[in-house]
Parts: C-alpha cells; structure tokens; sequence
C-alpha cells in the first residue's frame, strides 16, 4: 500500500497505526470495486423501471434518478458503508497525527536556511462557506487550528489524500500540478518561461511544487485560507528543497499588484467554493496575470461531460460527503465565467489532459513506472490574455 515518500514533514505512523490505515485503504477498494458497480444493475432492473411506471417516462436528469434510488436499500446501504469508510479513514489518519503533532509544530518551526517564505495573517477572516461544514468530513476542515503554531490540518491532508487516493497521485501527491506542468505547459508551450506563478487555494503545496521544477528561473507564490495548512506547506517545501512564498489569502481577493504573475493556476479549488466566489476567482486571474500569461484552473469532469446516471453518482459527493458546492459548481459552465470576466472568448478553451505524470518521474534517483500508461486525463479551463 504505502510508496509515499517520506520527507521530514510526514506524520509516521507506528506498525499498529500503519495496519488501521491500511485495512480502511483496502476496505475502500473492497467497497469500489466490488459492492458499489452493483446500483447500477439495481438502478435498471429496480429505480428506472419503478421511474417509468409512475411517470410514463424514462428519468431525465441526476435528481430523478436519485428519487427512487434514495429508496432502494441497497443504494442506501452502498451510502452508509462509503460514509462510514470515510469517517474510519479520518479517524485512522487523525489519530498518527495527533499522537506527534507537537514534535511536527517543533519541526515546522526548525527549518534551517529558508529558500522560500511563509507569511501569515493574524486578522485573516475564513470565508463563511468554508467555516459551515468540515469539507469532505475532514474534521476542521481545512482551515481550523486547535494549538498554537499548527499544523494537524496540513499533516492531516497530507497523509489524508494519499490513503483516501490510495497513492494515485504519485509518492508526493503532486500528480495534479506535474501533469499540467509536463503534459501540457512544457508539451505543448516549449517557449513559454514565465516569470512569477501563483497557485491559488494551494493547501499544503503539493500540486505547487512541479511548477518549481518544471520553471526553475520562476517566482513562485501560492496562497490559502488556512494557516495550519501554511506552516505545514512551507515546512515541507523547505524540506524538500523547494522555494516557494506562501501567503494567507483569499483567492477571490489577494493583495497582489496588477498584472503581476505570467501563469496563474488552481487545481481542484474550484469545487470547493461556490460559483459567486468561482465568478470572483476567474476575475482575480485576469486582473492578476500580465498581458501574455497564461491561467488555468484544473478541475473534476463538469457534469455537462457526463452521461446523467454518472452525474447521479458523482452527485454522491454534495448528497453525503459534506461537499455541499460539487454539485454547483459541476452543473457550471466554466467558459462563459471566464470570459464575463474579461478573458478574450478566442483565447478561452477547456481541455483534458492525461494525467499520471509522476510515473515518470525520477525519485530518489530511481524512475517509477517508467513505462507505464497514464490512467485517465484531467479537465482544465484555461485562458490566455
């Protein structure tokens, strides 16, 4: 189960610890790959045709579906035995955190000769949307901090998304932003070197940290709300030998100079804020990016890209997994939002890019996967200025 790298910032987990984590991993794959195909087969010979009796038609959209499946216990049971898989992973993952957080606070602090910087804001207010619920039932969610000089939200994700993913994005969880950076900008851009980046709603750096690789002469800046997420996302760049200047900022409103970053990016930020704010994110972009440079915010599928039974389970995420704008922000158009916010439309495009970047990646001097396919592709909208 676990090739996750090990920089000095990860939580390690004990022998007993390790085995919690890895039973709630395969109980998961257990649960996906083998119980939940089968609302499908009862979708069609149950919920459909009940659908089709009671209103002479086949259902039209995710909520029709969902009208009769909500009553079929096995879509139910399916439901409960997901959620609970995700409370246990939680559980599991907070409970090797908890036990050394205050040597990971001390380790934090302790790191050296800085190549980037950290800067925080005392008098930062968390949006309201993101304070409601703990997003996807990470307990505080992303933003909260319990102890003085945290960093359990940061630990907690880090180690989180690699046994929630089981290690899909690749030994540092950085698949998003190396698969833009190497399969798309450096493909496809060869001549494009830009100055300053910025990653908006950057969590703990993960998806920020290709961009230093992959544009070594850059400045790169990546900003969030949460300041546990922060120290640990400055700690572990400096572990890793990576500079980065971390802030504590609101994507929808930063106190960057305008027209000061040649490439602007966001990966999977969108989904987590609702579409007036993703209004004001794609205005902040333009205003931020210098004429020439380049934006682009890599997203989850829109539903529009989707047949409706498979709208129905993604929907999952917002009906039970305290995602409460996937939906929202699913059933966007994401061109016309970029264009109204001041983007040319001949220069407004979406795209699906392969993923699985890291598996050709050098670590630690040795090549994983060299050879290997990538598994699927991510979706992005971009925009040049």
């Amino acid at each position: 189960m676990d090739r996750q790298l090990q920089h000095p910032m990860l939580p390690q987990p004990t022998h007993d610890e390790l085995a919690r984590q890895s039973f709630v991993q395969t109980m998961k794959m257990h649960i996906f790959k083998n119980i939940l195909p089968g609302n499908k087969e009862v979708y069609e010979k149950l919920g459909k045709p009940k659908f089709e009796q009671a209103h002479q038609r086949s259902p039209q959209n995710r909520y029709e579906i969902r009208e009769v499946m909500q009553h079929e216990p096995y879509y139910r049971w399916t439901s409960a035995l997901k959620r609970i898989n995700q409370e246990m992973l939680w559980d599991a993952v907070n409970a090797n955190v908890d036990r050394q957080l205050p040597e990971l606070i001390e380790r934090a602090k302790d790191k050296g000769g800085e190549l980037g910087t950290l800067t925080l804001d005392p008098n930062f207010q968390i949006p309201t949307h993101q304070k409601a619920v703990d997003i996807h039932c990470m307990p505080g969610g992303y933003h909260s901090e319990f102890t003085a000089d945290d960093v359990a939200a940061g630990a907690t994700y880090d180690r989180g998304a690699y046994v929630y993913g089981f290690g899909w994005l690749g030994p540092l969880n950085d698949d998003m932003g190396l698969s833009i950076v190497q399969n798309y900008l450096l493909a496809e851009f060869p001549n494009f070197r830009p100055k300053r980046i910025l990653d908006m709603g950057c969590s703990i750096g993960n998806s920020t940290l290709p961009y230093v690789d992959g544009f070594p002469d850059a400045e790169v800046h990546a900003i969030d709300i949460g300041a546990s997420m922060l120290r640990y996302a400055h700690a572990r760049a400096e572990a890793l030998g990576k500079g980065v200047h971390f802030s504590q900022q609101n994507a929808e409103q930063t106190n960057f100079p305008d027209e000061s970053f040649d490439l602007v990016v966001s990966h999977i930020l969108l989904h987590e804020i609702p579409p007036p704010s993703v209004r004001k994110v794609m205005q902040e972009s333009y205003r931020l990016l210098a004429p020439g440079g380049m934006m682009i915010h890599l997203e989850a599928p829109l539903y529009h890209h989707m047949d409706v039974y498979t709208q129905f389970i993604s929907d999952w995420e917002t009906a039970n997994n305290n995602e409460p704008f996937w939906s929202a922000v699913r059933d966007l158009d994401l061109v016309p939002l970029v264009t109204e916010a001041g983007f040319g439309a001949d220069k407004t495009f979406e795209k699906f890019v392969p993923n699985g970047a890291w598996k050709a990646k050098e670590i630690n001097g040795m090549f994983l996967n060299r050879n290997s396919a990538t598994q699927g592709t991510w979706f992005m909208v971009a925009a040049t200025k």
